[in-house]
């Protein structure tokens, strides 16, 4: 009886891992969140955070990555390399310089309730390069359709509707976590700057998104997790860092101190690529891709908190209504897919099934 309760308790233990791991990554992540903007309101250049993310990251990555996969690592083809440059361009140099951009301008709330957006992005993107089609004929085409629509809409209101603030969040204990920095932006964004970040915060979606389709190509023929990484990081601590060299000439920019540049510089490469994608490769692994987007909405909830205390931002009606719209929308894309992949696996079970069994095949 004990040895059962045990195993029972084992297996209970063994599936809550990739669920555990998945909290820390959106706690993680969030973190990193409000660190970049305290870097950012520190006055660092948003393009120079970004190179140094990367720089740091391609510290901690390569030599894991040489170690752990060079037995395993297929040699290096001209068109992975290709790809893996591609990933580096759309997954992190374009992406991440567009969402710390929009992070600037609006605020760490506002850009996390927009990254749930990405799902969507994928959707449409998928449908304009034809690599699916749309099945509106299908309950699962039909949800991925409105979600998509909803998720949009969400991030329209979340735009361009403020309304009144609410308090709830301003009764928890503040800090004063921003007067660790030279400039204390907590005043709310000016209506231009809400609709510049939006849009840059769209685009960092459908930049992402492109990532996705070519992450998912190159790890077919290169199914080394490790490799990928640091060599995507690589790439894109190059991109970055020229992008940046070219927009900021200032030396005092790129200067380095014990301060909450360094801090953030260090936990975005260290902690939020080093050691953060690592276990977000894991949890993929073992529960796919639908299981790991469903987390995603934890994340806004932890930014929305440790914003309004460590930041002292006010919280509004329209992003909260914004944020329930977009992760609304998200879900019912994810139900979408997830009813898609369920009936191609039926349709293939039924195919298998009616394949005539051989003499051969059955004394097998």
């Amino acid at each position: 009886m004990e040895g059962g309760g045990g195993g029972g308790c084992g297996v209970l233990a063994e599936a809550a891992r990739p669920a555990a791991g998945m909290v820390v990554v959106q706690m993680l992540f969030s973190v990193l969140n409000i660190l970049i903007k305290l870097a950012l309101n520190d006055g660092m250049d948003a393009r120079v955070l970004v190179a140094y993310r990367f720089m740091f990251a391609v510290v901690f990555l390569c030599p894991i990555a040489f170690f752990v996969e060079r037995n395993t690592r297929p040699p290096l083809t001209r068109k992975v390399v290709l790809h893996l440059f591609l990933c580096g361009l759309f997954g992190f140099t374009i992406n991440q310089n567009l969402y710390v951009l929009a992070i600037k301008l609006t605020s760490a709330t506002f850009v996390t309730a927009i990254a749930n957006l990405t799902p969507a992005a994928t959707f449409i993107l998928v449908i304009l390069t034809r690599l699916e089609t749309l099945k509106l004929r299908k309950r699962a085409g039909q949800a991925k359709f409105v979600g998509t629509l909803i998720g949009m809409g969400g991030a329209m209101l979340l735009t361009f509707y403020k309304g009144p603030e609410l308090k709830l969040l301003r009764r928890l204990p503040h800090p004063k976590l921003v007067h660790i920095t030279k400039a204390h932006h907590t005043h709310p964004p000016s209506t231009g700057n809400q609709i510049l970040g939006s849009f840059l915060g769209i685009t960092s979606c459908f930049s992402y998104a492109t990532w996705l389709v070519i992450q998912a190509k190159v790890g077919e023929v290169y199914p080394c997790h490790y490799s990928i990484a640091a060599m995507v990081c690589l790439f894109g601590a190059i991109q970055s860092t020229i992008m940046a060299a070219c927009v900021e000439r200032d030396k005092e920019q790129w200067r380095l101190g014990l301060n909450i540049r360094l801090y953030s510089s260090a936990y975005a490469g260290l902690v939020a690529s080093g050691f953060a994608f690592p276990l977000l490769s894991w949890c993929l692994r073992k529960k796919g891709p639908l299981f790991i987007a469903v987390f995603s909405p934890l994340m806004l909830i932890f930014v929305a908190v440790l914003s309004s205390i460590l930041l002292n931002e006010a919280l509004y009606l329209g992003s909260v209504l914004g944020s329930i719209l977009i992760v609304g929308g998200l879900y019912l894309v994810l139900w979408g897919k997830a009813k898609e992949q369920a009936e191609v696996s039926k349709d293939d079970e039924m195919g298998r099934e009616s394949i005539p069994m051989t003499p051969t095949s059955e004394m097998k």
